[in-house]
């Protein structure tokens, strides 16, 4: 598959290309350029313009908040398929958050000035635009829902919930889930610590929600969704 046509499969499919019409997304994908990424890399840091949109083919780039001391807020691990840096870009603000990979990453990057110039040639990005946006204030909406009113368990069961989105079981079997970041970067996507995390994970194990093995999880959906307290 070529590399055009690989960019303009993951654009159709992704949130906030994916409404356009062809056309659009046909002359989006060849305006993306390749970018590579090493382990631990940092793409942009908070507070640096907002250039470009980037599209994620391979590997995991992590977005967070630092402060000046040094902490650090996890807010989102972006896969394969998946675009950031479309917020900085939209409201011509500099960057918000920090992107760095947590491991070796293949990106795509579409400039700024390209990007206003196909939403000149392309009514149907900006509606996709509009779209994409309403969706994630739904999603912030319900992340600080589920932070405010769950219990550690609960947001990791969910969360564990949507990460297996897609994957098949057979009946009575468990479903593997290898995650590709730590405990601690995981735990700053729930707002927990570390120690409460591990607890949350003891606890799921206890009651047979995982098998935990040193590289991965073994799920059941079933249960996991009981505890998330999903309809």
């Amino acid at each position: 598959m070529s590399e055009h046509r690989q960019v303009a499969q993951m654009l159709a499919a992704s949130s906030l290309f994916g409404t356009c019409t062809p056309e659009a997304i046909e002359d989006c994908a060849a305006r993306f350029r390749p970018q590579t990424l090493q382990k631990r890399e940092m793409l942009f840091a908070r507070g640096d313009p907002a250039n470009h949109i980037y599209l994620v083919s391979e590997g995991l780039v992590r977005l967070a908040i630092a402060t000046s001391e040094g902490r650090e807020l996890s807010f989102q691990i972006v896969g394969s398929g998946e675009l950031f840096g479309e917020i900085g870009v939209l409201d011509g603000r500099d960057r918000s958050a920090e992107a760095v990979a947590l491991e070796a990453t293949v990106a795509y990057r579409l400039e700024k000035s390209d990007f206003t110039r196909l939403r000149s040639a392309h009514p149907s990005i900006t509606e996709s635009v509009i779209l994409f946006l309403c969706a994630r204030l739904r999603v912030v909406s319900d992340r600080l829902e589920t932070i405010a009113l769950y219990p550690l368990e609960a947001r990791l069961a969910r969360f564990l919930v949507l990460s297996l989105r897609g994957r098949e079981e057979a009946p009575g079997k468990r479903v593997p889930l290898e995650l590709a970041y730590s405990q601690t970067e995981l735990a700053q996507l729930l707002g927990a610590s570390r120690p409460k995390l591990n607890a949350a994970l003891g606890e799921l194990e206890r009651v047979g929600a995982v098998k935990r093995t040193s590289d991965r999880l073994f799920c059941d959906r079933a249960k996991l969704a009981q505890i998330a307290q999903l309809d």
